[in-house]
């Protein structure tokens, strides 16, 4: 086997070694051999490797060695030198205490104030929300609706493509926006523990009109069913098969809703529709 001292003199492998602070066996080990080209390059990445206490990753050496040795190393070298010479970067560990604290700010359930109160209620006075998946041409789709349960009224909707915050902040925003600050500081709005309900966004838009938050137990989908009960409702008059964009799906689901809110009647509403119920009641 032919040496890299004697193809290049001018490396000293015990030098470079010492250098690197790499013992020869490790040098020469079958998985790690060093090539020739690799030398320089290794002694410059580990000098500012080392130099930063072991903390700079790839992407910070990339940008310091050209700006203190005038030339360009590509970050996957450094990524293959470091690699393959246990250059591993110093992790800063995350605090324990800072994640739990964030999490408890960002989502925080609530009591069930509701504890399956459906009967003897007021128009305004409890609303429940969810959100339901819609599967159109292959593809999906989610609906949040805010229902009263006095008045069975949808009071608040919202459709979009994406489950994200914005899709129950809307639909909580759409049922809150027709009521009288009076109104809302006597609203309870109860839903389960999911994430859109317990993230902090959610409980500062109810916080702010001093809306009362209320939650189900975990795992007990009975303390929400009234709007379980018109999810499956609302889905028996639902037909996307004719629907390829957002637009139709959303047409779809607002000609539902009117249908429901405005004509069709509901034996415990006295056989009127929601809306007309309200009208006749409040």
């Amino acid at each position: 086997m032919i040496k890299a001292k004697d193809k290049r003199p001018q490396i000293r492998i015990r030098s470079l070694c010492k250098k690197l602070n790499l013992s020869k066996t490790y040098f020469y080990s079958p998985p790690l051999r060093m090539k020739e080209r690799d030398a320089e390059d290794l002694l410059i990445i580990k000098k500012y490797f080392d130099e930063s206490n072991q903390i700079d990753g790839i992407r910070q050496l990339e940008m310091t060695i050209p700006q203190k040795e005038g030339r360009v190393m590509n970050h996957k070298k450094i990524a293959r030198i470091k690699n393959r010479y246990d250059l591993v970067t110093k992790i800063r560990r995350s605090s324990t205490y800072r994640r739990f604290a964030k999490k408890k700010q960002e989502h925080e359930t609530c009591p069930n104030f509701l504890e399956q109160n459906f009967k003897d209620l007021k128009a305004d006075q409890v609303y429940s929300t969810d959100i339901t998946t819609l599967k159109y041409n292959g593809k999906k789709a989610y609906f949040a609706a805010v229902k009263d349960l006095e008045t069975r009224e949808i009071v608040g909707i919202c459709v979009s493509n994406r489950i994200d915050i914005n899709l129950s902040n809307t639909a909580i925003k759409d049922a809150l926006k027709r009521l009288s600050p009076k109104k809302k500081s006597e609203l309870i709005v109860h839903s389960d523990q999911g994430f859109h309900f317990t993230h902090q966004s959610f409980r500062s838009l109810l916080a702010e009109d001093g809306v009362l938050q209320s939650m189900s137990r975990k795992g007990n989908c009975l303390d929400n069913a009234p709007i379980e009960s018109f999810f499956g409702l609302f889905k028996d008059h639902l037909d996307l098969k004719g629907c390829k964009t957002m637009e139709e799906v959303e047409k779809a689901v607002t000609k539902v809703i009117d249908y429901y809110n405005n004509e069709r009647p509901q034996r415990a509403l006295k056989k009127m529709p929601p809306s007309v119920y309200r009208r006749h009641f409040y």
